[in-house]
């Protein structure tokens, strides 16, 4: 494969991951607006106003949670510091949509919070009131329980990273520790902190599972409902549309955030000497570490245990074993042709540097900024047209019918999650090759390899734990993924978290908690493997 071949699949992938918002915006543009100006007199504001609201209540959130943790591990020696700084990381594992069912047996009008509480005071239903968990607010709290770690992570990498002078110097000119936090740690963080929340609202913005369960209307349920409830895919386009330029603006925005707040530090720093806290101080520092362990793990798991036990399903049954193999089978085939196109467009723009390469990279990394349900708009409209018109074409001429070739298989679904899931792939194989010199590549195509041959024989063998880690984290991703597997899938062909929404949905809460749980286990991989990875820097820092 000479640097030519490798130029062409690179632009090829490239086209593929612009395929999506093309074909949002034709399917949009093409289609009549006669449903969107009733969805406009009736919901479309509500819509508008939910989501943003949304937004704004699980970006704050995360911020609020994963800064103060980040800063109270980095800086501060108390009893457990250890432990949370590991465990605060592995909510990420968990779909927001599991925490929502776990939560609404719990909390819901018929659960054991609310049921504890008429016994013992002798309530009527009518009697006392509630907070409601299937409510926007619920929402927002279950998102905000497992997307703060994106912000607690950056947020955590950044603190170890400034310098501890400026600190020091707001500390001895009278500021008090909380003071010079607020004024000197956290706008130095300000970079970081803005690329975790933007993570936390693509997320946000992305979610089905759990505003569906909960029943709140977003833009994200409104393109499902006008996609199967309505019958009108014009409409969804158009949704989708809209959804679409959102996310392009929010990432607009940050993109443009972090270059005018960009802090460097060159040379040797000062590192952080960590405040041993006693007392109150220690407690209430275990305690703000605690919670969001305490609501994001402990409870969920503990919760969807004992739903499991008790819906006595059979997990070995040949019905639940295809719904384990459909699943496993997607994440994996997702997991290796996403990594390889990450791999193609790394070393396109590493033998052929220029415009045409950074595109590419562009294009590939658009993906985490479109959501699911607008990638299976985008893929899924032109792909039935094109199926359409082929079986036209050929039971016109040959009495053949071809039914749907591309938008009835699997392999469409392959691309929606290459596309979504890529950006993840280039971040960890591009943070590999970074280490690899250019004199390296230079050797090695003296000695007589091609540009292939050096990736093939140097790079992947360099740089495999990065591999591995891409490709665990798309094969996570791809398991846990909801909205576009539940418009682009085949007939009859579910996976786990297609089975668990559709029983959560038939509030058959039980028999969703055992999918749940596989799900949450499986997306423990690549959490225990960074998990690993912060051990590692630990000791090679000590």
């Amino acid at each position: 494969m000479d640097k030519h071949i490798i130029t062409g699949i690179a632009l090829f992938v490239a086209a593929i991951c612009l395929l999506p918002i093309i074909g949002v915006i034709a399917a949009a543009a093409f289609s009549s607006f006669d449903t969107l100006g009733q969805l406009a007199d009736t919901v479309l504001w509500r819509y508008t106003w939910t989501t943003l609201v949304l937004v704004v209540l699980v970006a704050v959130g995360s911020i609020v949670i994963g800064a103060t943790t980040a800063w109270l591990v980095v800086t501060s020696e108390f009893r457990g510091r250890r432990f949370f700084e590991i465990a605060l990381v592995v909510p990420l594992a968990f779909p927001a949509y599991v925490l929502a069912y776990a939560y609404t047996d719990i909390l819901d009008h018929p659960g054991i919070v609310q049921t504890t509480l008429r016994n013992l005071m002798g309530w009527g239903p009518r009697d006392y009131w509630f907070p409601e968990i299937r409510s926007l607010g619920g929402a927002a709290l279950m998102l905000t329980l497992v997307l703060y770690p994106y912000v607690y992570l950056l947020t955590r990498a950044a603190f170890r990273m400034q310098a501890a002078t400026p600190f020091y110097a707001a500390r001895s000119l009278g500021s008090s520790p909380l003071k010079a936090f607020l004024r000197v740690s956290l706008p130095m963080a300000r970079p970081a902190i803005a690329a975790g929340t933007l993570l936390v609202v693509m997320e946000t913005i992305a979610d089905f599972g759990t505003v569906a369960h909960f029943s709140v209307q977003t833009f994200a349920t409104g393109i499902y409902t006008s996609w199967f409830g309505l019958g009108d895919r014009g409409a969804a386009a158009q949704l989708a549309l809209g959804l679409l330029a959102f996310a392009l603006l929010v990432a607009i925005l940050e993109y443009m955030n972090r270059g005018s707040a960009a802090f460097a530090s060159k040379g040797r720093q000062e590192p952080f000497v960590r405040f041993t806290l006693t007392g109150h101080r220690a407690f209430a520092a275990q305690c703000a570490c605690a919670v969001p362990v305490l609501l994001g793990v402990i409870v969920p798991v503990i919760t969807l245990i004992l739903m499991g036990l008790r819906s006595e399903q059979d997990i070995f049954s040949p019905r639940y074993m295809r719904f384990i193999q459909s699943t496993l089978t997607l994440a994996s085939i997702a997991a290796v042709v996403t990594v390889f196109a990450a791999i193609l467009l790394g070393t396109f723009n590493r033998v052929s540097p220029g415009r045409s390469a950074l595109a590419s990279l562009f294009i590939g990394r658009l993906g985490y900024a479109v959501p699911g349900g607008v990638i299976a708009i985008g893929l899924l409209v032109p792909f039935a047209n094109f199926d359409n018109w082929l079986d036209a074409q050929m039971e016109a001429s040959f009495g053949i019918s071809t039914g749907l070739l591309i938008s009835g298989s699997i392999w469409l679904m392959i691309a929606a999650y290459m596309i979504r899931f890529l950006a993840a792939a280039i971040g960890a194989y591009d943070s590999g090759l970074a280490t690899v010199t250019p004199n390296v590549d230079a050797a090695s195509r003296v000695l007589g390899r091609t540009a292939w041959g050096t990736v093939r024989d140097i790079h992947l063998s360099v740089l495999r734990p990065s591999i591995l880690t891409a490709m665990l984290i798309v094969f996570v991703d791809t398991v846990k993924e909801l909205p576009a597997t539940l418009i682009l899938r085949p007939f009859n062909y579910d996976t786990l978290a297609v089975h668990a929404f559709r029983l959560a949905s038939d509030e058959r809460l039980e028999g969703a908690a055992v999918p749940s749980l596989m799900i949450a286990g499986i997306g423990l991989i690549p959490v225990i493997i960074l998990c690993a990875q912060i051990s590692e820097w630990r000791q090679a820092r000590a």
